[in-house]
């Protein structure tokens, strides 16, 4: 299978366009321009290979319902940001790594393998009896989002991590 022709224009306006999102939800593209657009240039390429953007830096299925975790941004971008300072493909880095106060270095990949992912997926559509996950809240708005931390700034109102409470 051929590599599909992309042009610099095409890359160039999407990285525009994450950068612009990335920044206006609280969050950072990596600040190393170059390798930022090789990540974008994977994005394309994926959402031309499988009509998604799975992410550039794991193997996608190439079905959609297998990838749902691995579409860009990922389920896992968020506790990679808190704890490592970026995402598993550095696509998005936290702000203390844009200040200058955190490094970035290798990510492992939280992503379980394919056997678990198969049977938390089987079990979807069922109501759980316990979270898996506690429900964070901001107190400036009222987002809510499951994780094992809030996020660094609340996409919605852009108040800051302090600013979350644990909810239920």
């Amino acid at each position: 299978m051929s590599e599909p022709k992309l042009s610099i224009s095409e890359i160039d306006r999407l990285y525009e366009r994450l950068f612009r999102e990335a920044e206006a939800a609280g969050y950072h593209l990596n600040p190393d321009i170059e390798f930022t657009k090789q990540l974008v240039k994977g994005l394309i390429t994926n959402e031309q290979r499988y009509g998604y953007w799975a992410c550039p830096c794991r193997l996608a299925s190439g079905k959609r319902q297998d990838d749902l975790d691995i579409i860009c941004p990922c389920d896992y971008r968020d506790a990679d940001l808190n704890e490592y300072g970026a995402c598993y493909c550095a696509l998005y880095v936290s702000g203390a790594v844009i200040k200058g106060e955190k490094k970035t270095g290798s990510i492992p990949e939280r992503r379980p393998p394919q056997a678990e992912r198969k049977k938390e997926t089987s079990v979807q559509g069922s109501r759980p009896t316990e979270l898996s996950l506690p429900v964070w809240r901001c107190k400036v708005c009222g987002y809510l989002c499951a994780r094992d931390e809030p996020p660094e700034v609340c996409p919605i109102c852009k108040a800051k991590k302090d600013r979350f409470e644990r909810f239920m």
